[in-house]
């Protein structure tokens, strides 16, 4: 057996579904219920600031596989806001 810690299945799950709603915010994904694409800057504000207390609470805690994914999702939904701020 591997001393190396696994990643939890439900931190894993908890970022897809952040980036998810962070998407869906951005006006990447269409709106479930109406099918449309909007822009709700002030969600997607709230889901990445959630997302970067979140790293900056976990340093340390986190496997590898975990951290990784928590930056990329970071990385993209910066951009992604970033985009749509400007855009705004």
């Amino acid at each position: 057996m591997s001393d190396t810690p696994q990643a939890d299945q439900r931190f894993t799950d908890f970022i897809f579904l952040q980036a998810q709603n962070a998407g869906l915010f951005l006006g990447q994904l269409p709106n479930p219920a109406t099918g449309e694409r909007s822009v709700n800057l002030k969600a997607a504000k709230t889901v990445l600031d959630s997302l970067e207390m979140l790293h900056e609470k976990t340093q340390g805690n986190l496997t590898e596989q975990e951290n990784q994914l928590l930056d990329k999702a970071l990385v993209n939904i910066r951009s992604l806001y970033a985009t749509a701020e400007n855009l705004g």
